[in-house]
């Protein structure tokens, strides 16, 4: 009698240290605008989800579509609709120094590789002279990056005209119906334009340096509230990253970029291909911050006339102690 109860009291220690050990299971309301949701720039993102890397740090991630371009994302952090959301940085900075409490803790998207994607008859950059243009908002990246490219080859408006249309969707629809003569579009719609008769004129890496393009913000009060939480996303999302980029793991990469945005195997193998072979810098290696990206952001919207100095310090818009607690310098 005496030993089953000392083998019962034993089993219920081990329990506990098993129970105890086991994160609890939390669920983290993820905002980003339906275009990401079925795109290749959310590989990390997919990836955590479909290999189970949450799920391993006990995060329950429910994804909400944000309608609206990016800038509505911190919108959407400063009223409490979701607790962590995938953002632009240029939208990030502005609403910082407007003074929302949004701040970045993990990069989902270094630097982008957009393709100036033009109609068949489009033979060069002077072609383009009095045609319109599609880009997204004039403070976002995307239009900067395709502003620089069309000026680096001699073009500055009004030489051109521009529609400023949010979102790769529609700027591809605005392509394919003919109503505009270029626009910038990333992965997998430029190679999906490609072959449909498209043709690429540029790449926005001709003319921006490396930079920090998308990371996940939160609010910085939620955020040091909900540390360990935090910190276990950071996690899930670094192990993303990690495992996208071991050649051993391709395959399986191409297979959840074809059941994300429903591109062929062919397109999907391709784009990996421009991502790292040689390695761009399109992702962070393990969701980290890069002080000099973001910085290189707020130095893009100054030339462009959209920040006033003085220019905001980047500790303004990031908080690094739960990279750092997750082992991520």
């Amino acid at each position: 009698m005496k030993t089953r109860l000392i083998v019962f009291l034993s089993f219920l220690y081990l329990f506990s240290i098993c129970k105890t050990g086991q994160a609890e299971t939390v669920t983290i309301k993820y905002g980003m605008i339906p275009s990401s949701i079925r795109s290749v720039s959310s590989l990390p993102l997919y990836i955590a989800q479909k290999r189970g890397f949450f799920a391993h740090e006990g995060l329950n991630m429910e994804i909400l579509p944000i309608e609206g371009g990016t800038d509505k994302m911190i919108q959407a952090l400063d009223r409490r609709a979701v607790d962590i959301a995938r953002t632009a940085t240029p939208y990030l900075i502005l609403a910082s120094v407007k003074g929302s409490e949004a701040v970045a803790v993990a990069g989902e998207q270094a630097t982008p590789i957009y393709s100036l994607m033009v109609q068949p008859d489009i033979k060069g950059f002077k072609d383009l002279k009095g045609k319109l243009v599609g880009l997204s908002l004039r403070v976002d990246t995307i239009s900067i990056s395709t502003r620089k490219l069309l000026a680096h080859h001699g073009l500055r408006e009004p030489d051109y005209r521009v529609k400023e249309l949010v979102g790769t969707p529609v700027r591809s629809k605005c392509l394919q119906s003919g109503e505009c003569a270029g626009v910038p579009l990333g992965q997998p719609e430029d190679f999906i334009a490609i072959q449909k008769g498209f043709r690429r004129l540029g790449l926005s890496t001709e003319t921006m340096p490396n930079f920090i393009f998308t990371v996940s913000a939160a609010r910085r009060r939620w955020a040091e509230e909900n540390k360990e939480m935090v910190v276990r996303y950071v996690r899930a999302l670094a192990s993303a990253c990690r495992y996208m980029r071991e050649s051993g793991n391709r395959d399986d990469v191409v297979a959840i970029a074809v059941e994300k945005t429903g591109a062929s195997p062919e397109i999907a193998r391709q784009v990996l291909a421009l991502y790292f072979e040689p390695e761009r810098g399109v992702f962070p290696k393990q969701a980290e911050l890069d002080l000099k990206g973001l910085n290189q952001v707020v130095q893009f919207m100054a030339e462009w006339g959209e920040l006033k100095t003085p220019l905001p310090k980047v500790e303004q818009f990031t908080d690094l102690q739960f990279l750092r607690a997750a082992g991520i310098r």
